[in-house]
């Protein structure tokens, strides 16, 4: 069975391929969330987690997203958890 959890992210900003994000709380279960799909309240697909990287406690996550989506990134964020 799947469930989707809520990612709590703060939105930092756009590299040239990513979008970053920094976790305002964070858990070490939450690694295994790299490369899964992320998706808006509406379960639509959005793009992926392509990297977590940083300081352990509150890491950095890099996001892929899809060309021809876009997103609101203060909305709430989710990916499947297995």
């Amino acid at each position: 069975m799947q469930k989707y959890i809520k990612l709590n992210l703060f939105y930092l900003g756009e590299s040239k391929k990513h979008h970053i994000f920094r976790a305002k709380k964070w858990d070490k279960a939450l690694e295994k969330i790299s490369n899964k799909s992320v998706f808006t309240e509406q379960f639509e697909e959005i793009g992926f987690i392509k990297e977590i990287f940083g300081p352990i406690t509150l890491p950095f996550i890099s996001m892929k997203i899809i060309s021809n989506k876009t997103f609101n990134p203060n909305d709430n964020l989710y990916s499947k958890m297995r």
